[in-house]
């Protein structure tokens, strides 16, 4: 077990979001367990270490990497088994031909079991404009793209939502950041908080 007594779980850890919520963590002195299905690709993340931190692991003494896939319920269960997980970041991303047209849903519902076996409620969940009632702030060449090339991707994105919106996972400390794009820029510190809807 991790020397911190409250870890953040992440789910997506080698992907570029994840792998920056896993930094940022452990550069706040938080304990991080990732589940990675090659961890070896979990690595320092381009946005706050430079391009080159791409091919660097990304390494801590408080953060532990655990192989396995979010689609295995019982690879779900050894995260949480490392113990005082005391909230989760799930950031899962892949081509659909690679992980299939159910893993962003399969696997959160995995997520949603072992948090309530758990005793954790707080769970942050990145999908993307356009999933759920966000549709219509996409921008039209978007939205051709989400009716056409990533239909699946989105169907699987709105699934996943509805986990949280209307399903097991609606009564745990949700939240759905819907990203109308994001880049390798440092880190700013600046959050934008609007009333109201997001335009582009």
């Amino acid at each position: 077990a991790l020397a911190l007594d409250m870890k953040v779980a992440v789910f997506g850890a080698s992907g570029l979001t994840g792998a920056e919520v896993a930094y940022q963590a452990l550069q706040r002195g938080q304990g991080v367990v990732a589940l990675a299905r090659t961890p070896s690709k979990v690595t320092k993340p381009q946005g706050s270490c430079g391009a080159e931190a791409v091919t660097e692991p990304l390494t801590d003494a408080n953060l532990k990497v655990i192989a396995g896939s979010v689609t295995n319920q019982e690879d779900v269960d050894a995260v949480f088994a490392e113990g005082d997980i005391t909230s989760v970041i799930v950031s899962l991303g892949g081509k659909t031909a690679d992980v299939g047209e159910t893993m962003l849903t399969d696997g959160t519902s995995n997520i949603i079991k072992a948090m309530k076996a758990n005793g954790v409620k707080r769970i942050a969940v990145v999908t993307s404009i356009g999933a759920g009632d966000s549709e219509n702030q996409a921008p039209f060449f978007f939205k051709v793209l989400m009716w056409t090339a990533m239909k699946k991707i989105f169907a699987d994105k709105n699934n996943q939502e509805a986990l949280f919106l209307d399903g097991p996972g609606k009564d745990l400390e949700f939240c759905i950041v819907r990203p109308g794009g994001l880049n390798v820029e440092p880190p700013t510190g600046v959050i934008n908080v609007i009333d109201g809807q997001a335009g582009r």
